[in-house]
């Protein structure tokens, strides 16, 4: 248990969270496997403060906390081991405090090609045929 409280999560420069600042939960773990799996509490839910935690600087955190939220929810119960549930949760919660810091392009609004124009309007006039071919010729009976 010290070993988790030890540990450093690293979220990229800046960003650098002391173990202790997760707080755990533990709940049995869903799915078949009788009466070990209804006794023992495998599954792991890791929650991380943003707004509170120690260890990142404040440009770090305005990001994280646009991205994420104020609260960084992570649960895993992929395997029987609790230990190793809690393992996988902090690489998770390491991984998307990496994926937040990313700095995405900002989209180009674009028009459709001629391509795709053409592809629509083929498309609508097919539709148009198939769906005259089903109608009744009310003036020729």
């Amino acid at each position: 248990m010290a070993g988790f409280e030890d540990r450093v999560l690293d979220g990229g420069p800046g960003c650098r969270i002391p173990g202790g600042e997760v707080s755990w939960r533990f709940g049995p773990s869903g799915g078949p496997g009788g009466q070990h799996a209804n006794r023992a509490r495998t599954r792991v839910e890791a929650l991380l403060d943003l707004t509170d935690a120690r260890g990142i600087e404040d440009d770090v955190r305005e990001l994280l906390v646009g991205w994420l939220g104020g609260t960084l929810h992570v649960t895993v119960d992929r395997t029987r081991s609790q230990d190793r549930n809690r393992e996988l949760a902090l690489e998770k919660l390491e991984q998307r405090l990496r994926e937040a810091r990313v700095v995405r392009r900002e989209r180009r609004p674009t028009r459709p090609g001629r391509g795709a124009r053409e592809r629509r309007l083929k498309a609508k006039k097919q539709r148009s045929a198939r769906k005259s071919e089903r109608r009744r010729d009310w003036g020729r009976e």
